[in-house]
């Protein structure tokens, strides 16, 4: 069974996935993944929403791009509509 984001949740991590691929000149997802040492169905998944994004691959996106996390996270929206996005 997959767990899905709700649609009328505010959480947009396609905002935060192209914020990364623009900041680090990335052509595409697939570039992105290797940066983030991720295997590309990871992105693709977040992208999709069936995957949340957890406190491991918001770590790796701030080391990577240096996006604070307060950055990262007003970037993505938030599944929960406040406070901090689930871990996963």
């Amino acid at each position: 069974m997959t767990k899905t984001v709700p649609e009328t949740a505010i959480y947009t991590p396609d905002n935060l996935l192209d914020a990364i691929i623009a900041k680090l000149g990335l052509k595409n997802d697939a570039a992105l993944s290797r940066a983030l040492e991720v295997a590309p169905p990871v992105i693709s998944k977040i992208r999709h929403r069936t995957l949340p994004i957890g406190a491991t691959i918001l770590l790796r996106m701030h080391e990577t791009s240096d996006f604070s996390i307060r950055e990262l996270k007003a970037l993505m929206g938030n599944p929960q509509g406040q406070g901090a996005p689930s871990a996963a």
